[in-house]
């Protein structure tokens, strides 16, 4: 009987440990970015075409991104007053728009931006 008494309280103070701890850690496999890289990210969300796409595109990046350390490989630029950053979500409104307006002479870079942003 005292063995099973014993066998008790080592499982149940374990188990406690493992859950005032929060359980087990987990694997954080999102990127991380610096403060302000995070704020562009999510702020850039406002300008994706319709609300699905606007929740859509901040479930992604809270899935992706974590503030950490800043990420010197995240493709950010900025174009007439609009910032953003990593690889954007186009409509295929937003993409005709990209392609009409590198057909008149824009960088591709600026043309996703501004499309992106003012369509």
């Amino acid at each position: 009987m005292k063995m099973i008494t014993t066998a008790v309280v080592l499982a149940t103070t374990t188990m406690f440990g493992t859950v005032a701890a929060g359980g087990p850690p987990e694997q954080d496999d999102r990127q991380s970015v610096s403060e302000d890289q995070y704020k562009i990210l999510v702020r850039q969300c406002r300008y994706a075409d319709t609300a699905q796409a606007r929740q859509d595109c901040l479930s992604e990046v809270e899935r992706k991104y974590r503030v950490g350390e800043e990420a010197t490989d995240l493709d950010c630029r900025t174009y007439s007053g609009v910032t953003v950053c990593g690889v954007l979500k186009l409509s295929p409104r937003e993409r005709q728009c990209v392609q009409d307006s590198v057909d008149k002479g824009l960088s591709y870079r600026r043309a996703e931006v501004e499309c992106y942003a003012f369509l």
